[in-house]
């Protein structure tokens, strides 16, 4: 017997997108140019960089991001010339199967005020709405204005005050970090030594 939700058309693209993307992992490449490690993303060169900078204070991630979340307590910040701007704010993050990607360059590489999920269909049957979406890793993955009480399937929700705030705030080329707190913190520590 077919499974309807696994024959629709957006999971089939998801599916082909995941593999295509997975390709791209391996060859340690991100498909929208993202700098991300092969094998483990919080040991590569470009994490042991990060790890070198000081970190903005009051979040796990660099004095250089314009965006830092921390997938371990569900926070977000907004940070500009080294300080927080905003935050921290609550987000929601991937759930199983569904992560959202680690990184430490992910860059903002395009915005939309009204997305609509290409994948995913909201509870009227139409396709899922995005509000606010910034979009900074491959796949989709983005900040939007959506339900905090429900895992995302791989993007960084945010309340719809906080998504306004991050749309308006964050440019093209901003850089994003996607971190667990606690390794950020270790690995900063071990750096210096």
């Amino acid at each position: 017997m077919r499974d309807p939700q696994r024959d629709r058309p957006g999971r089939r693209r998801r599916r082909a997108r995941a593999a295509v993307t997975g390709l791209a992992l391996v060859a340690g490449l991100g498909l929208g140019g993202t700098a991300i490690a092969g094998g483990d993303p919080e040991q590569s060169r470009v994490a042991r960089d990060a790890h070198a900078e000081p970190a903005a204070p009051g979040t796990p991630c660099s004095v250089s991001v314009q965006a830092c979340v921390d997938l371990e307590t569900g926070e977000a910040w907004l940070v500009s010339d080294g300080e927080v701007a905003r935050g921290p704010v609550t987000v929601t993050t991937g759930g199983a199967g569904e992560e959202t990607p680690v990184g430490h360059s992910f860059r903002v590489y395009r915005k939309e005020i009204d997305h609509r999920s290409g994948e995913f269909d909201g509870p009227d049957g139409q396709p899922a709405r995005m509000p606010y979406s910034v979009f900074f890793a491959d796949g989709g993955i983005a900040f939007h204005g959506g339900d905090l009480t429900r895992e995302s399937a791989g993007c960084v929700k945010l309340g719809h005050e906080d998504a306004e705030a991050f749309f308006a705030a964050l440019e093209i080329g901003d850089k994003v970090q996607v971190v667990h707190g606690s390794v950020e913190r270790e690995h900063r520590t071990q750096a210096r030594g």
